[in-house]
């Protein structure tokens, strides 16, 4: 390949990413298709659906021609293998024309498609009209959403390709080339995927992301997933108990099984090996209400501290720590001090 030819191959590929994906510098410069069409789009605070309705036939559309801009854009950087007279074009480029003539028609007959009855076979469109009353439409429902986003009590947050806007009655997340929603009274919210960076986009501080499946009750309505950075999920009271059991375990002294002996798997649960023995640290042999237990290990770490909580009482969490319970197979009295990890 000569070198004008490899020159325009790598800044319109360069070019086409950005334009699909769009970085913030492209978004700057206004180099995407909400910005060079603004003008046809609306605007989405005063008609959200109205103009995703515009927004996603548009991009995909756009998006479709890229393949065509490159074939047109060769004819002049490659000149001399005659691409704009398609009888002397070489084969492989015929093939390649013929996928980039057949792409945007592919688009535009979908878009068409989608358009026909008033946007009524979009599928946003045809989403909106699950939540409809028998007695309206899908419009009434697009209204409704409309006015909810106009508010300025919603929640919006994300990168322009994967936004989540949370109104009083809906959930949505808007990609490059759909519009998911869901109304929250039906959604199940499930939390699949947990991710830590040290860093965040916006500032120096690490960052959690939690990947959540939102599931709707309503038949025909498709499952999205949201990303959603810094949720506080609230544990239960056994689940921060079992946290701080097993951090104060850590520092307890450690027991060292004999060669001879081989750990089986916890009685408790059965998944896991035997991970801990009791072994009264707290006080001296002959002191305290604790008592030496003589089982070999048998228990999990989870399991022990599932059994520890167990035998608390609810309404006093505040005594739990400094509490002592019976050993769950020979009853020995024991605390957290006696907990040890099996090494």
């Amino acid at each position: 390949m000569d070198s004008p030819e490899v020159t325009f191959t790598l800044a319109y590929l360069v070019f086409a990413v950005c334009f699909v994906f769009t970085p913030t510098e492209f978004h700057s410069a206004g180099l995407t298709v909400q910005n060079l069409l603004s003008g046809w789009l609306g605007s989405e605070d005063a008609a959200f659906v109205p103009y995703h309705l515009r927004r996603t036939s548009a991009t995909l559309l756009c998006h479709s021609l890229l393949p065509l801009g490159y074939y047109v854009g060769m004819c002049f950087a490659a000149s001399e293998k005659q691409l704009y007279s398609l009888s002397q074009a070489p084969e492989a480029w015929q093939l390649f024309l013929l996928l980039a003539v057949t792409l945007p028609t592919i688009a535009s007959t979908l878009i068409y498609y989608w358009s026909c009855d008033q946007w009524a076979h979009h599928p946003l469109a045809r989403t909106l009209a699950l939540y409809a009353l028998p007695q309206s439409g899908w419009r009434a429902v697009a209204s409704s959403v409309n006015t909810e986003f106009r508010r300025i009590d919603k929640f919006a947050t994300g990168a322009p390709g994967a936004r989540v806007i949370v109104t009083d009655t809906w959930v949505m997340k808007v990609t490059t080339y759909r519009v998911h929603a869901a109304r929250q009274q039906d959604v199940h919210l499930t939390v699949t995927g947990s991710r830590q960076h040290a860093l965040s986009a916006d500032s120096s501080l690490p960052v959690q992301l939690l990947t959540i499946h939102v599931a709707s009750a309503s038949p025909g309505v498709r499952a999205f997933d949201i990303r959603a950075a810094n949720v506080v999920i609230h544990q239960s009271l056994g689940d921060l108990f079992l946290e701080t059991f097993a951090s104060l375990v850590e520092v307890n002294p450690t027991y060292s099984v004999p060669s001879s002996q081989e750990l089986e798997a916890c009685i408790g649960c059965m998944q896991t090996r035997a991970s801990v023995k009791l072994v009264k640290t707290c006080q001296e042999a002959a002191e305290g209400e604790c008592q030496q237990c003589y089982c070999r290990p048998m228990w999990c770490l989870t399991c022990m501290g599932k059994w520890f909580a167990s035998r608390q009482d609810p309404q006093r969490p505040d005594t739990w720590l400094a509490s002592r319970v019976p050993c769950p197979t020979c009853r020995a009295r024991f605390c957290i001090l006696d907990v040890c990890a099996v090494r």
